[in-house]
């Protein structure tokens, strides 16, 4: 997705005694850092952004220069400038996916194809795996049940250069998380999640079987491998009714038993 930059022009200010160069690295790097620019964001281009903030390009590029030798910025020839992939400032915790957790709670769970194959990747996909503008992305969207039924709805996008022939896997059967890391030899590292409370729209009330409005749990998820790459991204609609999520939080670090 394009990062809407929302510093204009008040947010650096000349005769502070500050360089306008120091201030643009802190306004992003304080958007960064809060979680307001997740991984994966696309910086606008440098001409809109410097003109939006009223200043240079080459003070613009003094600026975001500091943050990509800090590691908060990524920028990629011919794509642009992106949010990094590193870890913010949340605790980090062990990455699974919905159908672990559910098995992890002994619930039998089946996987319903509603669609699978290749398609346009829209900005918010491009902008999160780094593609470029018209790239094509590999698109699944499934249901999980259980005996209860419908209990999410999920729309995954990965990056089809790093998975040749992905769409002819039976994804009814298969596990994306276990095909990428078990056929395409992919190391799956870390993932950032977003989570919101949303109200079903048609589409999405169709799907999981419930009325238009229904309160439902949502994450938008994405996914990086071990060298910084993201591979996935996902958006998924959770009817908690049906599906209890839980997770094990600790105050403090674990010790070591050794």
């Amino acid at each position: 997705m394009v990062a809407n930059f929302e510093l204009g022009r008040g947010s650096v200010s000349r005769g502070t005694g500050e360089t306008l160069h120091a201030q643009i690295a802190e306004a992003v790097r304080s958007r960064i850092q809060s979680g307001e620019w997740p991984p994966g964001h696309r910086l606008l281009p440098e001409p809109a952004l410097a003109q939006e903030i009223g200043v240079s390009r080459g003070t613009l590029r003094r600026g975001l220069s500091a943050l990509i030798a800090d590691g908060l910025l990524t920028q990629m020839p011919g794509l642009g400038t992106f949010v990094s992939g590193a870890p913010g400032p949340a605790e980090p915790q062990l990455l699974s996916t919905l159908a672990e957790d559910v098995a992890g709670q002994g619930v039998a769970l089946t996987t319903e194809v509603l669609e699978i194959g290749y398609a346009l990747a829209g900005e918010d996909v491009a902008g999160s795996l780094r593609l470029g503008d018209g790239a094509q992305v590999f698109r699944l969207v499934r249901v999980r049940r259980t005996a209860d039924g419908p209990i999410a709805l999920l729309h995954n996008f990965v990056t089809p250069a790093l998975a040749p022939g992905i769409d002819q896997i039976d994804f009814a059967q298969e596990s994306l998380f276990g095909v990428l890391e078990e056929r395409y030899r992919l190391v799956i590292d870390n993932a950032r999640r977003r989570f919101s409370a949303v109200a079903a729209d048609a589409g999405t009330a169709m799907a999981l079987g419930v009325e238009p409005g229904t309160a439902l749990q949502y994450f938008e998820q994405l996914t990086f491998l071990d060298d910084g790459r993201p591979i996935e991204y996902s958006h998924v609609w959770i009817d908690s009714r049906r599906l209890d999520v839980v997770v094990s939080l600790f105050r403090h670090k674990q010790r070591s038993a050794s």
